[in-house]
């Protein structure tokens, strides 16, 4: 749509997603933000190491101690401090889930937890560290934001808003280099989609890398005549259930797209929507409950069946059972 899509978004050579975070940081301390970065041992892999002797004050390598370190961060943001927390996606969800619920959303502090590389974007880390649960397990927590991080515009626009908005966060992240999606104009509000494409035959609604995927999708749809509307779902909680319910009247049928566990994830904050407001027929694309594995993103996406030819194939799946 007009305004919001990138031109040319397939050439674009963005930097790499670390460094838009290490920078936004850099950003918001120099207008005076009382932010501070924590790190468990991972701050050259986010991006932050640079910053750690240039702002000492803001910048903190807690170690390979994940749950200290959330600790740390609640205590930080008792004195009014913005902490942003980052480990790797399968740490943040499974090593400090305890005290995530405790010292941060139970405590009701305002700390933001960076979880990179969500599912198969750990690419060659491996299936130790490939958080598929890392949303099905934060969703359940009262009062938790979860952002899912399309691109680096996304990134930079958000970022600031996030540290302005009191509360827990959790924020998915890939590291390196992922597509274009949004033109650097583009604004974003928190709790409310975008809608990315017009259709009227079914809505695709995906988040993080899926986005992308989903656009292509919807190109490869085009071509045989299906118009997909595209709902880029980058805040998984609260979800935005007006355009969920909109799209489901207005085209009838749902595809859901995440880089996550079938279950517990957007798909199923959709579904429960659904069922219980306006019944369509509905497919999801998301790992089908499988373990992480190694290997480059590209062959992790059709390992898993998340590429854009999957999509359009549950489009065709979920037209089949709208006639």
């Amino acid at each position: 749509m007009t305004g919001i899509l990138a031109k040319n978004r397939a050439e674009i050579k963005d930097p790499e997603m670390r460094a838009v975070y290490a920078s936004t940081l850099e950003r918001m301390i120099q207008d005076g933000k009382k932010i501070v970065a924590l790190d468990a041992d991972l701050m050259r892999a986010i991006g932050t190491y640079g910053l750690l002797n240039k702002y000492p004050d803001h910048f903190f390598d807690c170690g390979i101690a994940e749950a200290n370190m959330v600790g740390v961060a609640a205590g930080l943001s008792t004195e009014g401090f913005v902490p942003f927390v980052h480990t790797f996606g399968c740490f943040s969800a499974r090593r400090a889930l305890d005290q995530i619920f405790m010292s941060c959303a139970y405590a009701k502090q305002n700390v933001k937890i960076l979880g990179s590389d969500p599912g198969v974007v750990a690419a060659l880390n491996g299936g130790t560290h490939t958080p598929n649960e890392d949303i099905a397990a934060l969703r359940a927590i009262p009062e938790m934001t979860i952002v899912d991080i399309c691109d680096t515009v996304m990134a930079s626009k958000l970022l600031p808003q996030i540290a302005d908005t009191y509360g827990t966060f959790f924020i998915r992240y890939p590291r390196t280099s992922i597509p274009r999606v949004y033109d650097e104009s583009m604004e974003f509000e928190l709790g409310k989609s975008v809608q990315l494409r017009e259709g009227k035959d079914l809505t695709i609604i995906a988040s993080g890398i899926e986005v992308s995927e989903a656009l292509d999708a919807a190109e490869m749809l085009s071509q045989e005549g299906i118009e997909a509307r595209v709902i880029d779902m980058f805040t998984i909680k609260p979800l935005d259930t007006a355009a969920v319910e909109a799209a489901a009247r207005e085209t009838g049928a749902i595809v859901t797209a995440e880089n996550h566990n079938m279950h517990g994830g957007l798909g199923s904050a959709v579904a429960e929507y659904l069922v219980e407001h306006c019944l369509v027929p509905m497919e999801r694309v998301a790992n089908m409950d499988r373990f992480g594995d190694v290997g480059s993103l590209r062959y992790l996406m059709d390992e898993y069946e998340l590429s854009a030819k999957f999509i359009a194939a549950k489009a065709k799946q979920v037209l089949s059972r709208k006639a």
